[in-house]
């Protein structure tokens, strides 16, 4: 839970934009331009945690992620539950899809709304591009699944 009073993001939004518009999942940078725990923030801490960055390990990022749905064997390469873990997992190999920053308990609500506010039109418009195409078919068999579960 972000502190109360959250970043602006006409001050933040050209890194931002370079940070949302690099290949890899964004969570973790997204996570460092926020605002940090608020100190009504309730975890099984003693010390006084108000302000820190940190990941919860709460895997909110890696259970959403659409590259680790299509390839789950990818989650075999470690236990962890962490950003840093989706980074690694992923890579490269990112979506651009930004649900790993929306997902994320620590990102702050101004930065969430800007991603869906301004950048969500250009990931529907990149996927929509990729479906049926013969280097895809995951994405593809991804669609009909989640279609057919509706």
């Amino acid at each position: 839970m972000p502190q109360r009073i959250q970043v602006d993001i006409k001050e933040i939004e050209t890194v931002l934009n370079e940070i949302l518009s690099t290949k890899f999942p964004p969570v973790a940078r997204c996570r460092l331009l926020s605002s940090g725990f608020s100190p009504g923030h309730c975890l099984n801490i003693t010390g006084n945690i108000a302000g820190h960055k940190e990941c919860l390990g709460c895997g909110n990022c890696i259970d959403i992620c659409p590259a680790l749905a299509r390839e789950p064997h990818r989650r075999d390469k470690t236990e962890q539950r962490t950003s840093m873990a989706l980074e690694t997992l992923v890579g490269e190999d990112c979506d651009l899809c930004y649900a790993c920053a929306l997902s994320c308990p620590q990102v702050d609500t101004t930065i969430k709304h800007y991603i869906v506010n301004c950048r969500l039109v250009e990931v529907m418009s990149r996927l929509a591009q990729r479906i049926g195409d013969d280097q895809e078919p995951d994405l593809d068999l991804f669609l009909e699944e989640a279609i057919d579960a509706y």
